[in-house]
């Protein structure tokens, strides 16, 4: 094996390398600013030319998540994908394993064409109703869903960032592309396999959920909020207030489990978020959320007149203006660490936290002082133009779509240009961004998108982080580094077949996506694993297609989207995810490896 010299050039990319990787792993920027860091960073110190250092913002592979995620927004604006729940759930019928059978399943296939976290929100509301009625504990059916979705990105080759880069990435060593359908064998079989371990050995790696007491039945089988309580019109009087100490939200909130949402005060001006400490006047009407009997209580207590139905606030709490809704804390949001006093959420963000449910508790007193955690679900309740404003700073996940005008009408005309898509990509064979370019256009040129809802549903985040990390990757193979890597690590472990250089590659692309993005380990490591290949005689699409696929491996921890947003909901712990996950992840890769040594011959 010839040695290759480490030269000035090397040894900067390597540098660069090991930066990206810390900056990744310590968050101390965003991933996003990593990746334009290194597109500023590679042309000035001369390792790529500037055209290079912007290519990735006109490659193929950004083009194609751009028109996917315009594709999958259309489809959900007109709520075609919610139009699969009702007969899915009737087919499954009664059972268990067909429940998540079929919504595993489902929602796997709707993962293959859409960002999967959206297909796992959109199917969070249904699993908790299915839940509810089937008196089966949330917790033994979240995960298993949840895991489909990710496992439904390996699917097709748009079906995950990597997937969508992977044609890009071994375009620069001459390699044959893959198409559309070319992982689905694969994808496939770790569906099936993944749903199969759920069945046969779920009942040793899930919760066991247990006997629900009255308040887990609640706030776990249902959407949190929705045995909270409703919304009910209380009156303070002229002389509310006289000889008593002042009462405040907070006070209302500590002693009662009730919720003041609205205020409306003696020159009848409105006020739609009230900080803990707001004051409760004379001669005013409070929008009050909670249990019917807290809220007597409450009046009772304090000589407060409750109406019979709303009026005062009748206009403002209309599902077209406001709502209740769910919103877990991101894994890497802002908020972390911080209470929301400290955060000023009232006076920022202008809507009321109502509870927040952390693990097997809830809690509805504190909410200003507790200190927020990865994982937390909170229960907000405002108007759906705030809730938006608060979406968009992606602190929050949201656990179902913020209220907005749908098109079912438009719906036909979605599931036509999707379909138009699959046709130029499966018959016609053009490449790839065209064709979904193509369906992303129709959809907006149909109406069922305008053209600003198109550009406000891309995540620009993964755009810029995909973009910018590309001419790592054309850096990593031009300077000789990725080579360097390769021959230092077969050096290091000697003399190997292909099936254990594949295994090896599975095992360290599953490690990667769980410090950094899978993006970012999928640029890192396909020129690695192409020369360590070819340094081998292994295949080298092969290689790369075990990156592109075992960067979906991500189950041990709850750090990706999905589980994330199912972590709350489910009530799960970090152990939780290391029993399932630790099971899904090895049996990932075992199946990985078989599919590719009976389906490609390895």
């Amino acid at each position: 094996m010839e040695q290759i010299v480490l030269d000035r050039e090397i040894l900067m990319v390597l540098a660069i390398i090991g930066l990206a990787i810390f900056l990744f792993v310590v968050e101390w920027i965003r991933v996003d600013m990593v990746a334009i860091m290194m597109t500023v960073l590679l042309p000035i110190l001369n390792l790529v030319t500037p055209k290079e250092a912007f290519s990735g913002f006109s490659s193929n592979a950004v083009i194609s998540i751009i028109a996917v995620i315009v594709i999958g927004a259309g489809l959900d604006k007109t709520g075609i994908i919610n139009r699969l729940v009702q007969p899915v759930v009737r087919i499954a019928g009664n059972s268990a394993s067909r429940v998540v059978i079929a919504l595993g399943t489902t929602v796997a296939v709707i993962s293959s064409f859409m960002q999967n976290i959206g297909a796992a929100a959109l199917f969070l509301p249904a699993i908790r109703r299915v839940s509810k009625n089937m008196n089966l504990p949330l917790s033994q059916m979240l995960m298993p869903i949840g895991f489909c979705a990710i496992l439904g990105g390996t699917l097709t080759l748009v079906g995950c960032s990597p997937l969508i880069l992977l044609n890009d990435l071994i375009a620069q060593f001459d390699l044959e592309p893959f198409r559309l359908f070319d992982v689905t064998p694969i994808g496939a079989a770790l569906l099936v396999a993944g749903i199969a371990s759920f069945i046969l050995l779920g009942r040793f790696v899930l919760p066991k959920g247990g006997e629900e007491t009255e308040t887990e039945r609640d706030n776990g089988s249902t959407m949190a909020y929705e045995n909270l309580g409703e919304v009910f019109e209380l009156y303070a009087p002229p002389d509310f207030g006289k000889f008593r100490d002042p009462l405040t939200v907070k006070n209302l909130r500590d002693k009662h489990q009730i919720n003041a949402v609205a205020f409306s005060g003696p020159d009848r001006l409105r006020m739609n978020t009230l900080p803990p400490d707001f004051e409760i006047r004379a001669d005013s009407y409070i929008a009050i959320f909670g249990k019917k009997e807290n809220i007597q209580e409450a009046a009772e207590a304090h000589g407060l007149e409750l109406k019979e139905e709303v009026k005062v606030f009748k206009d403002y709490l209309t599902p077209e203006v406001s709502g209740i809704i769910e919103a877990v804390v991101g894994p890497r949001s802002e908020f972390i660490g911080k209470t929301l006093r400290q955060v000023h959420f009232w006076e920022q963000y202008q809507v009321n936290p109502v509870a927040i449910y952390r693990s097997n508790q809830v809690f509805f007193s504190g909410l200003s002082s507790m200190e927020l955690h990865a994982g937390d679900l909170l229960v907000l309740e405002g108007t759906w133009d705030r809730f938006k404003i608060l979406e968009e700073k992606h602190n929050f996940i949201f656990t179902m779509p913020i209220g907005e005008v749908m098109k079912p009408d438009k719906a036909m005309l979605a599931a036509l240009w999707l379909t138009v898509s699959l046709v130029m990509i499966i018959v016609f064979k053009m490449q790839l961004s065209v064709c979904l370019m193509t369906g992303a256009f129709g959809m907006i040129l149909c109406r069922v998108l305008t053209i600003d809802e198109a550009y406000q549903a891309i995540d620009w985040r993964t755009v810029f982080l995909l973009a910018g990390l590309i001419p790592l990757g054309i850096a990593a193979e031009k300077s000789g580094a990725a080579a360097w890597i390769a021959h230092t690590v077969l050096s290091i472990i000697g003399e190997v077949s292909p099936i254990g250089l594949l295994t090896a590659i599975a095992v360290l692309s599953t490690f990667f996506t769980l410090v950094i993005s899978n993006v970012g380990a999928t640029v890192l490591l396909v020129p690695l694993v192409v020369n360590m290949a070819l340094a081998t005689g292994t295949d080298p699409r092969m290689a790369a297609l075990v990156v592109g696929i075992a960067t979906s491996n991500s189950f041990l921890l709850p750090t990706h989207q999905v589980n994330a947003l199912y972590m709350g909901p489910g009530r799960y712990r970090s152990i939780d995810f290391m029993k399932a996950g630790g099971l899904m992840t090895v049996i990932f890769i075992v199946v990985l490896i078989a599919m590719l040594v009976l389906f490609y011959g390895v």
